[in-house]
């Protein structure tokens, strides 16, 4: 997940400082860590405003994940399907590996399976990424190399579902050859005409 300020006025400003704060708040301690009060003396916004306007640290998460919905991510274009569907698996897997995003998107799951406020934005998430990211398949459709009875955002689903299981469900490491494996297990199924 990549995350960028905004400009805008006063009220853009004092959002993407609480949003810069909730993000350090959350690489530095992580979801059961987050507390509104750090977040507010983090960013410099009184604390009152912060719930005011947030109400909850399922509010905070809510919030960032909805700025974070519309901002690109680097779709990969090699010109081959197999490559590019790997690439963006190996986009997420590496996504949670990183020391200052992988804490953050673990606390932005965590958040959603404990508030419906939280699982609603990570879905809205989720289904940004997974539109943009089926750029790659719909590319493919056009080239032919696949069957133009895909679900390009099923082929999306499909592919990085297996690196959610193994970080959230299994909790076991997710290495290259495992991300290459689910996306070519993907890409099979696409090219079956069953995805």
């Amino acid at each position: 997940m990549e995350f960028r300020k905004r400009p805008g006025g006063r009220s853009a400003r004092v959002r993407d400082a609480v949003r810069q704060a909730t993000l350090a708040e959350l690489v530095e301690r992580g979801y059961t860590g987050l507390t509104v009060d750090n977040v507010a003396e983090r960013s410099g916004v009184h604390k009152t405003t912060v719930y005011r306007r947030w109400g909850s640290v399922e509010g905070l998460i809510s919030d960032a994940l909805e700025l974070a919905r519309d901002e690109p991510w680097p779709i990969p274009d090699t010109g081959s399907v197999e490559s590019d569907l790997r690439g963006i698996v190996q986009l997420v897997r590496t996504g949670f590996d990183d020391p200052e995003l992988g804490p953050v998107s673990s606390a932005f799951v965590a958040a959603a399976m404990q508030d419906p406020a939280a699982a609603r934005a990570l879905h809205d998430f989720f289904a940004a990424r997974h539109e943009q990211s089926a750029e790659v398949v719909r590319r493919a459709i056009e080239r032919g190399e696949l069957p133009d009875v895909v679900d390009p955002n099923e082929v999306i689903r499909v592919a990085v579902a297996p690196v959610y299981y193994r970080l959230f469900v299994a909790h076991e490491p997710v290495s290259e050859d495992d991300a290459d494996r689910a996306a070519d297990a993907a890409l099979a199924a696409a090219r079956a005409g069953v995805l």
